[in-house]
């Protein structure tokens, strides 16, 4: 019930945000309280305990309220990749992350380069599918939610339109496969556009 309710308020905080950003302006000298953007994402996903570190691909979307803060909300998934591999352990996971978080932004005087953190909440999700029948008992799917974050680069390319180089750090898992508590991380290259 938590799972489908935290899904449920990501999305509606997405819409929310894209419905400003009919209304919203391009910079903030005219007096608009929001700049929203939307942009995709890829990289790789690296959960503990797994033989193989994911493609990770995702979408995400937020606005600026004030030329260093803001808030973004994303959907990162990721590729099926080996879990275990072996004689009789043979698996593999697939995982789901779903966050919200505030953004600060420092742009570099001079320059197209900013800096870029954000800290919110997130629920990393954690399918595992079995390849071997002696493994089958750890079919099934974890989840927790918690606290997630990550710092960046971008490159303002034009006044709409930027890249982001991010490490991203997401809820720990519990239990993964009896394997214990499994932490998880990324590093995104992501580009937006804003309205």
């Amino acid at each position: 019930m938590f799972n489908k309710m935290l899904v449920v308020m990501t999305a509606a905080c997405a819409g929310s945000l894209m419905a400003v950003s009919a209304n919203a302006a391009v910079n903030y000298g005219n007096g608009m309280v929001a700049q929203p953007y939307v942009g995709l994402k890829f990289g790789q996903y690296d959960l503990d305990h797994a033989e193989d570190k994911g493609i990770s691909y995702g979408i995400y979307g937020g606005a600026k309220f004030t030329p260093n803060f803001g808030i973004e909300a994303e959907y990162l998934g990721s590729s099926d990749e080996d879990y275990q591999t072996g004689r009789l352990k043979r698996s593999e996971y697939h995982a789901d992350v779903y966050g919200l978080y505030g953004t600060a932004e420092y742009l570099f005087p001079g320059t197209p380069i900013y800096v870029k953190g954000r800290a919110g909440v997130a629920k990393n999700k954690v399918k595992i599918d079995a390849k071997s029948s002696a493994y089958a008992q750890h079919d099934g799917s974890k989840s927790d939610s918690g606290f997630a974050g990550g710092l960046g680069f971008g490159y303002n390319f034009a006044s709409n339109a930027a890249v982001e180089l991010a490490y991203d750090w997401y809820p720990k898992v519990e239990n993964v496969a009896d394997q214990g508590d499994s932490d998880a991380s990324g590093i995104t290259l992501g580009a937006n556009l804003k309205f």
